[in-house]
């Protein structure tokens, strides 16, 4: 529901408009549930081969031989590859979108060429006439490893005799590289006032460390992928992909052909969140594609997704926070280590970003570690490192709460974010909604009703997501009927397709559903950046936006000549051309549109934006759970989201985030993890071991859309598919701590966590952490 506040201190958007903010069916929406849009999996060319990859058995393994020639000599097999068939890439990094990549780790995660760094690391991969086939000859590959020590956990990896993922790897810190042979990648650091005089103005301290298990973003759909190389040179990739344009220009680098070479076509995407971005098959299926001159095609089972690519890290964190009695923090203080993966990497950088930018602090120190394990290469997820950082964060603020008996909303409103704040890590902030978020939450009925049993306990949380903004395209043909066509390059995870098309829609003044939307693959459209990072609304719906205005300004010169005078004496309002000498001559959207062939010809309207200010975005979630002390099950009673959209475009898909997200949150809190044993080896790789929440699992969830218009955008819009998962973490361990009386600091908080700290309070010992 859409936040009904009167009072003053709520500043809600309050323009009215035609088509923003109105609920329409999603323009795709006939093809996804008749089974007419094309996934991955579903494309079918004449020929197709069937790639299968080889993966190490090891979690660290030197590589010493490969041997694929009885692979080869396998009727129906037509050919096998190793990473003697990529370009040897120099050790360089480049700017591959949001971050900073080293093209020599790249190509080593697509296929292992000295060493295998994680069980599930791609060694070889096969191309024949039938899985089958391929799956028999991955048999016949032989390969000789050296099994090394594996390192599974980010304190093990850091320790000077830590067994070295990378031996020619040397530390970074604070940007200089320190010269020393390490696991950590680099370290950085943010300090903002006197952290030390902080604390001794403090009349509470309290430090805290914590642990979160690796997770999986759990979409659906697995990877898949079909590439063909074609005779003339040009390769065409289709593929379930965030970002046409990135999977492009990477494929290019791995490959070492031109980009303008390469043509990548999106399919419809089952569930990305961040893991559809990084590649896996494509340049395999592209190499057995050149060597056999067929269509190869790669279709991921669930075990090689999850043990193939991209979790999000486990931590290790350490926060500490001091607070006057009356509820004033005078100093915070964190230390996070995020797990890389087998190269480096991680989410750091934005988990330092969010952690304690809740709060307008004057003495701030965030310690921030990159590290690699013998894990799989993570990967982003939803508000990537957010999360982890704010679930410490947001725990010790709540025992603080406790500690000097304050309520948990009041300590926050004393102490919340507003618009002018410095962050510990540098920028100021704009307006921002976090207030009156918090403000929602304290007058929210959820928050005042009785628990209504024993074992039940109520936790909150706030949490932060910096949205981005990034290169968007559009451009807009106008047909003779009045309709036109909407080409974006922005993948469409959860109906961008019609948002974008409702602010077109806004601006032309014509209905949502003469607007006709296609994703454009990277021939058709402009450079796109990633759907990610909350940005396909905002940014995408920027450029499409911008094309409005180019129609619009080009269909006045086409009004104009239809009554014989200048642009510059016509206006346009909500679909309407009128004659400024004479406002009852009117021609209207469609009737201009109707006469463009005998003034000029097609009309198109295009823009590329690149926009700034996104502006951040907040929420403040309510749980209520219940906790069997005989078992350690928890069973999440009640819940509550309140979020800060700027303008809710499409309400019904920001309820949907929303609730996407805490669904997400519940599973990496209650049950989610990467279960291995001592040999790095991944014991629950499928869907029915690795436990995400179902229907039966979960409340109905409310949720409260806030609307304080963000100034970087015409409709005051702001992301909000990734904060929504940032706050359930700490929400439910505070729930879970006050249901049971302990303290809980380790995820996930799994019926057998649960009870080993309720046997260790009972025995008047400690829990884990």
């Amino acid at each position: 529901m859409v936040a009904n506040l009167t009072n003053s201190n709520i500043v809600l958007s309050t323009k009215q408009y035609k088509v923003i903010g109105t609920r329409p069916i999603r323009h795709d929406g006939t093809d996804r549930v008749t089974g007419r849009a094309m996934y991955g999996a579903d494309i079918k060319l004449p020929g197709t081969l069937t790639c299968k990859v080889l993966r190490s058995p090891h979690a660290h393994a030197r590589i010493k031989s490969i041997n694929t020639r009885k692979a080869e000599a396998l009727p129906g097999v037509k050919a096998v590859v190793t990473a003697k068939d990529l370009p040897r890439l120099a050790d360089k990094v480049e700017q591959m979108g949001e971050s900073a990549v080293n093209l020599r780790f790249l190509s080593d995660n697509i296929l292992a060429r000295d060493k295998a760094l994680y069980r599930g690391h791609a060694v070889a991969a096969v191309a024949a006439t039938d899985q089958y086939i391929a799956e028999e000859a991955l048999k016949l590959i032989e390969v000789e490893y050296e099994v090394l020590p594996a390192v599974l956990n980010v304190l093990d990896a850091m320790r000077d005799d830590a067994p070295l993922l990378h031996e020619d790897f040397t530390m970074k810190e604070f940007g200089k590289d320190t010269g020393k042979r390490s696991n950590i990648a680099s370290r950085d650091q943010f300090i903002k006032g006197d952290v030390k005089a902080g604390f001794a103005q403090a009349d509470v301290v309290i430090e805290r460390e914590f642990d979160t298990a690796t997770v999986h973003q759990g979409y659906i759909e697995p990877h898949a992928v079909t590439a063909f190389w074609n005779a003339d040179g040009r390769l065409t990739v289709w593929a379930s992909t965030q970002g046409a344009f990135l999977a492009r220009d990477t494929i290019a680098q791995v490959l070492d052909i031109p980009v303008s070479e390469i043509t990548y076509i999106p399919t419809e995407i089952g569930g990305g969140f961040g893991g559809k971005i990084n590649l896996y098959a494509e340049p395999l299926c592209a190499l057995l594609s050149r060597k056999t001159g067929k269509p190869v095609k790669s279709v991921m089972t669930r075990a090689e997704v999850l043990e193939g690519t991209g979790p999000t890290p486990g931590t290790h964190m350490r926060v500490k926070i001091g607070a006057t009695k009356d509820g004033k923090i005078t100093a915070a203080e964190g230390w996070f280590a995020y797990e890389a993966g087998a190269y480096p990497g991680s989410a750091i950088g934005a988990g330092l970003q969010c952690a304690f930018a809740p709060y307008d602090l004057l003495n701030g120190l965030l310690d921030g570690f990159d590290v690699v394990v013998n894990k799989p290469k993570s990967a982003a997820y939803r508000a990537p490192g957010a999360p982890q950082s704010e679930f410490a964060v947001e725990c010790v603020v709540d025992e603080i709460c406790e500690k000097i008996g304050m309520d948990p909303i009041e300590f926050r409103l004393k102490n919340a974010a507003k618009e002018g704040t410095v962050r510990v890590d540098g920028p100021t902030f704009p307006r921002i909604g976090g207030i009156e978020c918090l403000e929602a939450a304290k007058a929210h009925e959820h928050y005042r009703a009785p628990l209504g049993g024993p074992n039940r306990g109520r936790g909150m949380a706030i949490g932060f997501w910096f949205n981005v903004g990034l290169a968007s395209s559009c451009t807009i043909s106008v047909n003779n009927d009045g309709a036109v066509n909407l080409l974006e390059g922005s993948s469409d995870l959860a109906g961008s397709r019609t948002a974008v098309s409702m602010q077109a829609a806004e601006i032309l003044g014509i209905g949502v559903y003469d607007v006709h939307p296609k994703v454009g693959d990277t021939d058709e459209i402009g450079w796109t950046h990633v759907s990610g990072g909350s940005r396909t609304t905002y940014a995408t719906g920027i450029a499409a936006i911008e094309a409005s205005y180019d129609v619009i300004r080009q269909m006045k010169d086409r009004a104009a000549l239809m009554w014989e005078t200048s642009a510059e004496n016509v206006d346009f309002a909500d679909g309407v051309f009128t004659l400024k000498a004479n406002p009852k001559e009117k021609l209207t959207f469609k009737e201009v549109a109707a006469k463009l062939m005998s003034t000029g010809g097609p009309l198109v309207g295009r823009a590329t934006v690149d926009p700034t200010g996104h502006g951040g975005a907040f929420a403040v979630h309510l749980v209520d759970v219940e906790v069997d002390p005989e078992t350690g099950k928890t069973q999440v009673l009640r819940y509550t989201a309140i979020q800060d959209a700027g303008k809710a475009v499409h309400p019904s898909y920001v309820e949907g985030q929303i609730q996407g997200g805490v669904v997400q949150g519940v599973g990496y809190a209650l049950n989610e993890e990467y279960f291995y044993d001592e040999k790095g080896r991944m014991m629950n790789t499928s869907l029915l071991d690795y436990r995400m929440p179902t229907a039966l699992d979960l409340p109905m969830i409310s949720t409260v859309i806030v609307e304080v218009a963000n100034p970087g955008h015409p409709f005051g819009v702001r992301g909000v598919g990734e904060v929504p998962i940032v706050p359930p973490l700490a929400a439910i361990a505070n729930a879970v701590s006050h249901a049971t009386g302990v303290r809980m600091n380790r995820l996930p908080m799994n019926p057998g966590h649960i009870l080993e700290t309720l046997l260790a309070k009972k025995n008047g010992g400690r829990s884990r952490k």
